[in-house]
């Protein structure tokens, strides 16, 4: 069995070079229909959020509202080779947020560049939103009054203060 040793590159190139060949017979074959939007079976992949402040473009338009889908594990593996996290640990959020935020406002190509121009306090809240999505599943959590004692549930993906 022959090994073969990569330090840096495209993860894309790596999986192609490592996949399996095709038989005739498949790769003649057309490709099956990706599943419909309407077919979730039972598991919810893509979360809506509204950040605190909001990424200002380079027009000035400001976008709060956005979608955050599920990480797979290549999302988490494709860091791990990107250049600028070996040069900067602490640039793997950014290119991890990147990667699953799939649409900001009116932008749906969320890059790298977006990401680094976003303020710090969105940035915080969408590393939780994506631990609580990724982690626990859902984007709820359990808070206490300070006034009454009481318990109840927040959803921390919509809304403005005071609208749950």
């Amino acid at each position: 069995m022959r090994r073969r040793t990569v330090t840096a590159g495209n993860l894309e190139e790596i999986l192609q070079v490592t996949a399996p060949a095709t038989a005739p017979e498949q790769a003649a074959a057309p490709p099956a229909a990706p599943p419909s939007a309407r077919e979730d079976h039972g598991l919810r992949t893509e979360f809506e959020f509204e950040l605190p402040r909001g990424y200002v473009d380079e027009a000035g338009t400001v976008h709060r509202h956005g979608a955050m889908r599920l990480a797979t594990a290549r999302d988490e593996l494709r860091p791990q080779i990107d250049l600028r996290v070996k040069e900067n640990p602490a640039y793997l959020s950014v290119v991890l947020l990147s990667q699953v935020i799939t649409r900001l406002g009116t932008i749906t190509d969320v890059h790298a560049g977006i990401v680094e121009r976003m303020y710090a306090t969105d940035v915080a809240f969408l590393q939780d939103f994506y631990r609580r999505v990724n982690s626990e599943g859902h984007t709820r959590a359990a808070v206490t009054c300070p006034h009454c004692d009481g318990g109840f549930e927040v959803d921390l993906s919509g809304g403005r203060l005071g609208e749950s």
